[in-house]
């Protein structure tokens, strides 16, 4: 494998699944490895001329490195480089199979992918890219992996993209609104390829993508969210999902430390990952003392030294291993949600979530954030930052001539971290189109002004939600509105003119199966238990305590336990400059609420450092 291939497959499976294919080695493309003369080689690998020459340097001459070579490739693969191939004719009977595998995207987790393209707003919206080598190698090679998503799944998509807001792309910085259109672009050109060369491929439209660019929502990047999947890359130093756990010393010495990945095979994980703080802290709680109360191993620990019986030896050797791998996945969750909170604590993250939601629903002001700058002046550089990127967002006006730098005085942040703001604003338009396309309705008054919102408040639209909870992606009602049929055309055009698949269709019928069932009717649908405090996760994020206290039977999966094929048409929604934790949970939410399994693609996954990073050097880069 090369350096992608080697990405795409650790992302995919875990090294015990290659070898329980019979795999006895798996070795770097580029590393000098040892003859195995005796040995088939399978060959995974970009459809590159630098990967090509390799294969035919290792299989060709009197003595080949390996008795026969089967090749993959990642993505499609170019006919010059196939006639290369063709040309070695000693290589040629040494050629076991030559595919197109065509996986060449980067899994997150069952309903999400990546392109890993981390500068993605750098190389396609910086300043003097447009048209450059770079714009356009960056481009074409995510349309390519995204083309392998819809070549793997055998979907032939629809596809919607986000038109540019103006009419007049001879503009400064105007380039940056085509992207999205010039992506959907690309993506159809690449799957056009697949319906004439892959058997059984569709050849009529089988599903929705949506193309849009991180500029629809510049507040979910750097908004705290408070579900325990983001507080813990949020807050934590995490490595992606590798999360670094001390452990007591078996000797009694310093503590030990073990690396961990949260993952979909932790069934905690799994439950909790997209529920609230507060409720994830509450339910490993319960957890943790359903569990010690349960298991005869935790019990018998806990007595006070007293003479245990023969039977009861017996039960303890019986729960043992059990009570060891279940007490260990407990401790690390019960550990990294006391590490979470007690940061939320010393931060003061709470009063500085509300404002954050109080300026994104328009309850708060100018005046609100200029008293938290002043009674919070040793509030941390980059979250004082991140409050006033939202308020930019919000109040674009109030950024204008020389506002901005009396603000980023005010919080005591440098000179140069104008730049974030300046860079988001370009990213989003002009500040008269900005405020064009805010929702603007009165909430509250304030001395006579009239405050502004970023988002409907929804509470009353779906169940009350744990505090600070309100917040929510705009991609939500994207989906929910393209689900309805009710996307703006003239906002959001097809990119095929013939529309083929109707959107009605789309709500109701799948070509996976023609019986799909209707959603179940309220009277039967899991009620959440509601919280003595008055607040209570929506009931998809709600899953029952199993008895154990360890694995989880969650809402969420009880409503998928019945086949994705029974459900309608998958919606695919791609996100040009990186995703977000908040936007990957709304992804599974909706798959619930709506029957159709929404699968969510990114340039990358971002969390607020991360993005903070990004933005300083996108569209105006330092020389």
């Amino acid at each position: 494998m090369d350096k992608v291939t080697v990405k795409v497959m650790s992302q995919s499976c875990k090294m015990a699944d290659i070898t329980d294919q019979g795999i006895s080695l798996v070795e770097d493309l580029f590393r000098r490895r040892q003859p195995l003369p005796s040995m088939d080689a399978i060959y995974f690998i970009q459809p590159s001329k630098e990967n090509v020459v390799m294969f035919l340097s290792d299989m060709s001459g009197r003595v080949p490195l390996y008795k026969k070579a089967y090749l993959f490739f990642s993505s499609p693969v170019p006919k010059d480089l196939v006639n290369h191939i063709k040309c070695d004719t000693s290589v040629l009977p040494r050629i076991g199979a030559l595919r197109e595998m065509n996986l060449e995207y980067f899994p997150v987790d069952n309903q999400a992918f990546i392109t890993d393209h981390e500068m993605a707003l750098e190389e396609l919206f910086g300043e003097n890219v447009e048209n450059s080598r770079r714009f356009n190698t960056c481009l074409n090679t995510m349309a390519t992996r995204i083309g392998t998503i819809f070549a793997s799944l055998k979907e032939l998509p629809n596809i919607r993209y986000r038109a540019a807001r103006s009419s007049d792309t001879s503009t400064p910085g105007s380039f940056r609104e085509l992207v999205p259109g010039k992506l959907a672009s690309a993506v159809s050109n690449s799957i056009k390829y697949y319906k004439s060369t892959i058997p059984n491929f569709p050849q009529s439209e089988t599903c929705e993508l949506l193309i849009v660019d991180r500029s629809i929502d510049q507040i979910s990047p750097v908004i705290h969210e408070w579900t325990y999947d983001a507080m813990c890359h949020d807050l934590l130093e995490m490595d992606g999902n590798k999360y670094v756990q001390e452990v007591p010393s078996k000797s009694g010495g310093e503590p030990e430390k073990k690396e961990v990945i949260l993952e979909d095979q932790d069934p905690i994980w799994l439950e909790l990952r997209h529920a609230h703080i507060a409720d994830a802290s509450e339910r490993l709680h319960d957890k943790m003392t359903n569990f010690m109360s349960k298991n005869k191993a935790a019990q018998l620990q806990q007595r006070d030294g007293s003479e245990l019986s023969t039977r009861d030896l017996q039960k303890m050797v019986q729960a043992l291993p059990q009570y060891n791998e279940q007490m260990d996945k407990l401790s690390l969750h019960v550990e990294i949600a006391g590490k979470i909170n007690k940061i939320i604590r010393e931060m003061g993250l709470r009063e500085l979530g509300q404002l954050e939601q109080d300026l994104v629903f328009g309850d708060a002001g100018a005046k609100e954030v200029i008293n938290f700058l002043r009674s919070n002046q040793d509030a941390s550089t980059e979250n004082k930052l991140r409050l006033l990127l939202i308020y930019a967002s919000v109040y674009p006006e109030k950024f204008e001539g020389d506002k901005g730098t009396k603000l980023m005085q005010l919080a005591k942040l440098a000179p140069e971290d104008m730049k974030f703001v300046n860079n988001m604003r370009m990213l989003e338009g002009s500040s008269d189109k900005k405020k064009a396309s805010t929702v603007n309705f009165s909430l509250k008054f304030d001395g006579q002004k009239r405050k502004q919102a970023a988002r409907k408040d929804r509470t009353g639209e779906e169940e009350e939600t744990w505090q600070l909870f309100r917040f929510y992606p705009m991609i939500e009602e994207l989906i929910e509105n393209l689900s309805k049929g009710e996307l703006p055309k003239s906002q959001y055009p097809f990119m095929n003119d013939s529309e083929s698949v109707s959107l009605e269709s789309a709500r109701s019928a799948s070509v996976r199966s023609s019986n799909a069932p209707p959603p179940p009717p309220k009277s039967t649908q899991l009620a959440a238990p509601h919280s003595m405090r008055s607040r209570r996760t929506a009931t998809w994020a709600r899953p029952r305590l199993s008895d154990d206290g360890y694995s989880s039977d969650s809402i969420l999966k009880n409503a998928l336990s019945t086949d994705f094929r029974k459900m309608g048409q998958r919606i695919f929604v791609f996100i040009i400059g990186g995703a977000t934790r908040s936007e990957l949970r709304v992804c599974h939410k909706l798959t619930a609420k709506l029957r159709r399994e929404i699968i969510m693609g990114s340039s990358s996954i971002d969390d607020p450092p991360q993005y903070l990073t990004v933005i300083i050097l996108a569209v105006d880069p330092p020389i």
